[in-house]
């Protein structure tokens, strides 16, 4: 019986417009004047500039080469953790300055609640930040829904597409890896759980659906139909 539902955001929960149109330009806009004002006098960022300057190779006093190291990171899209946590850090002034609101799908706002309420444990999985999540899913433009979610993961713990990763969650959460299920739209990320022992399910919100016999749902709806099954 699943009793746990592992959750990832982009084109999952939410759409990848508002990620690719909405987060990330608004982090590549915002976070250079960040890190300037900030690189000195707080702790956490300071903290992470450290780490850009390990991986990176370039000295920490040097603020700008810094900030072009991770305006670079950004058009890559590189899957960096300290860059993750200042992006995450910048999208915060937005949320609570009101400027951004994060997206969530109906049908997963809907469902979100409706799991909770069934008494499934609700985690989320996602290449974000912890802080970025909390951030997405605490300012909906449908409310907080923050409530609902027992825990978060990032890829501090591993790459979402690497064995690894879910087994570590599943010794986290201290469960039989068949009671959870795990959502995503990358089938990579989906093949890597399933090696782990998780059940899966694959959203495919637009487009064709493809040829496979692993399980397709369309929208939340359709994974509740197969959490009803199981």
């Amino acid at each position: 019986m699943i009793r746990i539902v592992l959750t990832d955001i982009e084109g999952t929960t939410s759409s990848i417009s508002f990620v690719h149109d909405v987060l990330f330009p608004y982090a590549s806009t915002h976070l250079p004047g960040f890190v300037r004002d900030q690189s000195q006098d707080n702790p956490a960022v300071s903290e992470q500039l450290d780490a850009v300057a390990e991986a990176s190779g370039i000295a920490r006093e040097d603020v700008e080469g810094l900030i072009g190291v991770l305006e670079s990171w950004i058009h890559e899209d590189r899957k960096d953790t300290s860059l993750k946590a200042l992006q995450g850090m910048v999208w915060e002034q937005g949320y609570q300055q009101g400027e951004l609101k994060g997206h969530i799908y109906a049908d997963a706002a809907d469902y979100l609640q409706r799991w909770h309420d069934r008494g499934l444990r609700l985690f989320v999985y996602s290449s974000g930040s912890v802080k970025a999540q909390k951030l997405i899913f605490g300012f909906t433009s449908e409310g907080d829904f923050t409530p609902f979610f027992s825990g978060y993961f990032d890829t501090r713990i591993g790459g979402k597409k690497e064995v690894a990763s879910y087994r570590t969650i599943l010794a986290e959460l201290g469960v039989e890896a068949g009671t959870v299920l795990f959502l995503s739209d990358v089938e990579a990320e989906l093949e890597a759980a399933e090696e782990a022992g998780m059940q899966t399910a694959w959203l495919v919100r637009e487009g064709d659906l493809p040829e496979t016999e692993r399980f397709v749902a369309r929208d939340f709806a359709e994974v509740d139909a197969l959490l009803q099954k199981r």
